[in-house]
């Protein structure tokens, strides 16, 4: 049961990245490896120490001057530009805009779980409310033992005024 957990559900022709409940309990059924219930099936690999049906995944870099242009940025992580050490008072700070992200308004109220259930219960309807840009910020510490920090706000519009007029492309 365990190994069929960790097998890629691509491998049985399905859509998923990981086996739904209902997947998983009919493909060990159907090889004949038990007759226990979903939840079941369900528990005894919840309650299992190794868990390696779970994983997180990740994407490659792909660019081949990625260690280039990265190398420079990890020594800064690291307190470190061109090779020497950054003075205590300097900071390293990375910085991200996020424009045009939708704000949205729930219609109706979320709701906790009701009794005997698992998750919130949320109704997915919205009201549009426009459009923000998000600034944020991360103080990456490390320097005079400060922790990180991340700094951020939300701003109606972004730093750059839309241009007026045509390119005439």
């Amino acid at each position: 049961m365990k190994a069929i957990a960790c097998e890629l559900p691509r491998e049985h022709a399905l859509p998923l990245s990981r086996f739904s409940r209902a997947e998983l309990h009919r493909l060990v059924v159907e090889r004949a490896i038990t007759e226990a219930s979903p939840a079941t099936i369900a528990r005894w690999l919840r309650e299992d120490a190794l868990k390696p049906w779970q994983h997180r995944s990740w994407i490659f870099p792909t660019d081949p001057a990625f260690l280039e242009k990265a190398g420079p940025v990890l020594d800064l992580y690291q307190g470190r530009f061109q090779g020497k050490l950054l003075h205590p008072g300097e900071f390293v700070i990375c910085a991200d805009e996020k424009p045009s992200i939708q704000a949205r308004a729930r219609i109706h109220k979320t709701l906790p779980p009701a009794s005997g259930a698992r998750g919130l219960r949320v109704e997915h309807t919205y009201q549009r409310r426009g459009a923000l840009t998000y600034l944020a910020a991360l103080d990456i510490g490390r320097r005079g033992g400060r922790r990180p920090r991340v700094f951020g706000r939300s701003e109606p519009r972004g730093g750059i005024a839309a241009s007026t007029g045509s390119s005439g492309r």
